[in-house]
């Protein structure tokens, strides 16, 4: 079982490679992140549009993504759902397909 700071670590280089992919500043939204039994739920979106809500800044495709806690695999989910449609579909077994 990781601990809430690997996890964490996990989460920031994840981000860091979509940051040097998008050369755009990402960060992650403190204040959704959503702690579960089995993992750590992350949100995240770029640096600018956190500090202005300026619609100019927002990015696309950026999916929550889920860091298993037994072993720190990375599952994204999806945009095309309310984000607790993927939560619910994980915990079903059904995510990823």
């Amino acid at each position: 079982m990781l601990t809430e700071n690997e996890i964490l670590e996990i989460a920031k280089k994840y981000i860091a490679l979509i940051e040097k992919e998008s050369k755009i500043e990402i960060v992650l939204i403190d204040k959704k992140i959503a702690k579960k039994s089995y993992g750590t739920i992350f949100f995240y979106t770029s640096k600018k549009w956190l500090e202005t809500g300026d619609d100019r800044y927002a990015i696309a495709g950026n999916a929550p993504f889920l860091i298993e806690s037994e072993t720190g695999n990375i599952i994204e989910f999806g945009t095309a759902h309310m984000p607790n449609y993927y939560i619910e579909e994980y915990e079903a077994g059904r995510w990823p397909k």
